[in-house]
């Protein structure tokens, strides 16, 4: 038993040093998000301007990236996807602010799939009038793969499963919204 338990905790560090330092940051974020990435729909009339993000530090063998927005304190019982994006080429290392409107013409190939707002693209923040202020986890994964073999119609739940087989990495930010 103690070799299984000092094998897990060698593996589990092992992952670690291969992160090397990968970080996700953004000159459009702080700890809290504003009216700028507020979602313009649900009730909320924010702006619903997806931030600009940037990483370095990508571990070897990076083929491709994704980036996800999520919400862990919506009151669903599953959390809130708030911006799916993936098959974004290994040579990229920044998504420009409002990046996430799919109406726009797109600067940098990728595929943002359909959020738990039902379409594509970037949907902002909006809790609940008085609920507690809500977590946004921004996290960009770096994959072993060149491309996940799905397209804009893929739900969160299946390409975050897609995600967690095909992490080598991933980089967060977290940022607060309350209304």
């Amino acid at each position: 038993m103690k070799i299984i338990q000092w094998i897990v905790a060698f593996i589990l560090s092992g992952s670690t040093l291969l992160a090397g330092g990968f970080t996700l940051y953004s000159n459009d974020l702080s700890g809290q998000l504003s009216k700028t990435e507020e979602a313009s729909s649900f009730g909320c009339d924010g702006a619903n301007i997806s931030p600009e993000l940037h990483w370095s530090n990508a571990p070897k063998g990076t083929k491709s990236f994704a980036v996800t927005v999520y919400d862990p304190d919506a009151p669903t019982g599953s959390g809130w996807w708030h911006w799916v994006v993936f098959n974004i080429p290994s040579s990229i290392n920044a998504l420009p602010t409002d990046f996430g409107n799919v109406n726009k013409p797109a600067t940098i190939v990728a595929i943002q799939s359909i959020t738990d707002y039902g379409k594509t693209g970037f949907g902002g923040a909006c809790p609940p009038k008085g609920d507690k202020a809500h977590r946004y986890i921004f996290t960009v994964h770096a994959l072993s793969v060149d491309t996940l073999d799905l397209d804009e119609k893929a739900s969160p739940a299946l390409v975050g499963f897609m995600l967690n087989a095909n992490t080598i990495a991933k980089a967060t930010l977290v940022s607060y919204y309350q209304r």
